[in-house]
């Protein structure tokens, strides 16, 4: 099948099977690596990426249930050379070790907090958030904390 996918703003034509997932798509097809594979089965969340704003999984979302959507991935995060308020918290609070999940984390945080610019305020609900990727290596801290640096500064940015 072909399949017209918009991707960080440009728009590109694949072939694919019926079944690729979209994160395969972007990987394989795109050259989008920083979309990491860790499951496969939804549960860690290294592949999130933002379809239309919302936070997905692309290793169960299809190819072609994205076509004509907007999708964000991490490499569409940074504005040129300008990295995003969330590249340089997770910088700035030592929140990735061996950075496998943080491009997941990047997107979950960066579509929540487009959705939610006070997720930080409430860390009930920034716990929530957090929990549904998983990471190895941190402990969580510094992501949480990264989390409320760069929700802190869209704000101040006005988002």
């Amino acid at each position: 099948m072909s399949v017209e996918l918009t991707v960080n703003g440009s728009t590109h034509r694949l072939d694919v099977e019926p079944r690729t997932s979209l994160a395969d798509a972007l990987r394989d097809g795109l050259g989008l690596t920083g979309t990491t594979l860790g499951c496969e089965h939804g549960v860690c969340g290294s592949c999130t990426v933002l379809v239309d704003g919302t936070a997905i999984r692309a290793c169960l979302a299809l190819a072609v249930q994205a076509e004509g959507a907007d999708i964000r991935t991490v490499e569409g995060l940074a504005d040129g050379d300008t990295q995003h308020p969330l590249q340089e918290a997770f910088a700035a609070e030592h929140a990735l070790q061996c950075g496998f999940c943080t491009p997941g984390f990047l997107m979950l945080l960066a579509g929540a907090l487009a959705q939610e610019p006070d997720l930080d305020r409430d860390e009930r609900r920034l716990d929530e958030v957090l929990a549904s990727n998983l990471c190895r290596c941190t402990g969580y801290t510094g992501i949480r904390r990264a989390a409320v640096r760069a929700a802190a500064r869209l704000r101040a940015n006005g988002g």
